[in-house]
């Protein structure tokens, strides 16, 4: 494998990041040994800024440093996948009561703009499961940047890191994208109307059942 040409930041950061959208792929699958030797060798860098970048992807939950043993791609168990759950509904479903009864008629156009881009991607004959989860962490990123509070973003997105080394469980489950696509419409239509409770409700059934379709 040839070495790759890395940018100007920070060498352990641009590490980090090839690393960490190899593990959301799983072409780093859960579990695995991570192979410091081989993967510096294939990069062109040290050992060094490697473990630095360990260090991020073990502080963000992706990474399980193992004494004498090195590093592994975190394996989610099914209480931890809970506790995520839970604690993602609780944060997204206050965020979206936030919005139904704050945003702007501009921001709610931006999260319908993002409601039709999931319609399509999820259309009979076409769907596509990485471009409706793509899409889907997009309109829900939107929806908390509209909800405006950069502490509550930091915990969710700390949260989704986890929640994503199990995505592919809840995407491949039949009738799924179908599922999830009926909750955001009832979302959407909450938000809408500016019926703060009922957002509140209809994003903690959007979790409670992504939780059920991933265990």
């Amino acid at each position: 494998m040839a070495a790759l040409s890395l940018s100007p930041r920070a060498l352990y950061e641009e590490v980090a990041e090839l690393l960490r959208q190899r593990i959301f792929s799983h072409e780093l699958e859960p579990g695995s040994w991570i192979d410091e030797l081989k993967i510096a060798e294939a990069y062109g860098i040290s050992r060094t800024p490697l473990r630095e970048a360990l260090k991020v992807l073990a502080a963000e939950g992706l990474v399980t440093m193992k004494v004498r043993r090195g590093a592994y791609v975190t394996e989610v168990s099914d209480s931890d996948l809970v506790n995520v759950y839970h604690l993602l509904s609780l944060l997204e479903s206050d965020a979206a009561g936030v919005v139904a009864a704050t945003a702007t008629e501009s921001q709610i156009q931006d999260l319908k703009a993002l409601h039709e881009e999931l319609e399509a991607s999820a259309r009979p004959g076409h769907q596509d499961r990485e471009q409706f989860f793509a899409i889907n962490e997009r309109f829900h990123m939107r929806l908390l940047e509209i909800a405006n509070n950069r502490w509550r973003d930091q915990m969710v997105a700390d949260l989704r890191k986890v929640m994503k080394l199990n995505r592919h469980n809840s995407l491949l489950k039949s009738g799924r994208i179908t599922e999830s696509l009926n909750e955001h419409r009832a979302l959407m239509s909450a938000i809408a109307s500016r019926d703060t409770a009922l957002a509140v409700r209809r994003m903690q059934e959007h979790f409670k059942n992504g939780l059920e379709a991933a265990a």
